[in-house]
């Protein structure tokens, strides 16, 4: 009757701090009072439960935020590093690249705006792209009854 056993309900309860607040400085020791148990149990539960350190699995959290608000934000490479709750950006480079292996500006640059892939020129966008604003009644008199 061997099986995997759900993690306990304090542990969810800390991983899902780490979820909604990555952004926040959110520290280990947050996530084991939200837990009810001391930093060095917690740790060891935690690991033990999801199969990685709490440290790690919140790191992993803001870089997979990251790496969304590099491919669809203009935001520079500081602003979303900051934005995620990191610290550094030295040591936020250090660990995108270990994790997606390129830098923050190499990875964006994989994913161009919308924009550069249009392959109609600039102005024949705009005219199109425009709303039509009409009122009912115009829109009306240009129909047939």
């Amino acid at each position: 009757m061997g099986g995997v056993v759900p993690p306990a309900r304090h542990l969810l309860r800390a991983k899902d701090l780490a979820d909604a607040r990555y952004a926040e400085p959110l520290a280990v020791a947050d996530m084991a009072h939200a837990a009810g148990l001391s930093p060095a149990h917690f740790s060891r539960e935690f690991r033990r439960a999801f199969g990685e350190a709490p440290h790690q699995y919140l790191l992993t959290r803001r870089l997979e935020r990251a790496a969304a608000l590099l491919r669809n934000t203009d935001r520079s490479v500081t602003e979303v590093c900051f934005a995620v709750g990191l610290g550094s950006l030295g040591s936020f480079t250090t660990s995108f690249r270990r994790v997606y292996g390129t830098t923050p500006a190499a990875y964006r640059a994989l994913f161009p705006p919308a924009r550069r892939l249009i392959r109609i020129p600039d102005c024949m966008a705009k005219a199109y792209g425009r709303p039509q604003n009409r009122t009912f009644r115009e829109a009306r008199r240009g129909m047939p009854p």
